[in-house]
């Protein structure tokens, strides 16, 4: 997912950038293709907080865990804060860790940028037109032939087949708190100081900010609706979705929490 500005004046993408919008396309992905799981190796792939949580719940294992055995840190699009990108396995091929000889391990909870291929989503965030709007682009590589197969796809059908609405809802929500990132709210403490620390630990360390949370009975601390306080214990996906709200609060006084 990237964030992409228009030209103000011609409202027209960058170079080489030219939507699908409802045009058609063909592609295909499967083990009698030839090039299968040609693409599963060498990867500069971007995790995003929802893909840690699904990963590490198909593993079953901690956030901690998974993001030490299976992650790295990355330049993300700026300087304030850092992207986490899945680390590649100690092969010559530097293959996807959850890569087999079948094909991959966690199909079902494959990371956002996994789903989406061959798309690439593209978000426009301009205050200026009003609600976030979306466009998809074609990704292209010399080694893969699912291009020259005979499926049919639109935009929209793809993203129903694969599934990817329910990662680009949450992708959303990271975004939010990403541009917050970005504007350098740490209050001139550095990179590593501990006001990142706390947002990194919520935003790829959930069992930890749970632990946080439970400690510190934050869940006290503001006006929440009963069902969402029943599930906050147990659905890591709502507490990290209360986690960006609780972040927006103490790092620039937004966000939908409010204090008792």
């Amino acid at each position: 997912m990237k964030t992409i500005k228009m030209d103000d004046i011609k409202k027209e993408f960058p170079a080489g950038m030219e939507p699908l919008g409802k045009s058609v396309f063909h592609f295909r992905c499967a083990p009698d293709v030839e090039c299968y799981m040609s693409c599963c190796r060498k990867l500069d792939l971007i995790l995003y907080p929802h893909d840690i949580i699904r990963l590490k719940n198909r593993l079953s294992i901690s956030s901690e865990d998974f993001m030490r055995s299976h992650t790295r840190l990355g330049p993300s699009s700026h300087p304030f804060f850092p992207a986490v990108m899945l680390l590649m396995s100690e092969n010559e091929d530097q293959t996807c860790p959850f890569l087999n000889n079948k094909g991959c391990t966690v199909y079902e909870d494959r990371p956002s940028a996994c789903r989406t291929y061959p798309l690439e989503r593209a978000v426009d965030r301009n205050p200026s037109r009003g609600r976030l709007q979306e466009f998809y682009f074609m990704t292209k590589h010399p080694y893969c032939l699912g291009h020259e197969e005979a499926k049919e796809w639109t935009v929209r059908t793809w993203l129903k087949d694969q599934k990817v609405q329910q990662y680009n809802a949450a992708n959303d929500l990271w975004a939010e708190i990403d541009t917050l990132f970005a504007g350098n709210p740490w209050q001139g403490e550095g990179v590593g100081g501990p006001r990142q620390q706390m947002a990194f630990m919520v935003c790829y360390n959930i069992d930890g900010f749970r632990k946080f949370f439970m400690e510190n009975k934050l869940i006290d601390q503001f006006k929440l609706e009963s069902s969402l306080r029943r599930t906050l214990d147990v659905d890591d996906e709502a507490l990290l979705k209360f986690g960006f709200e609780w972040l927006k609060h103490i790092l620039a006084g937004t966000g939908s929490l409010k204090l008792k």
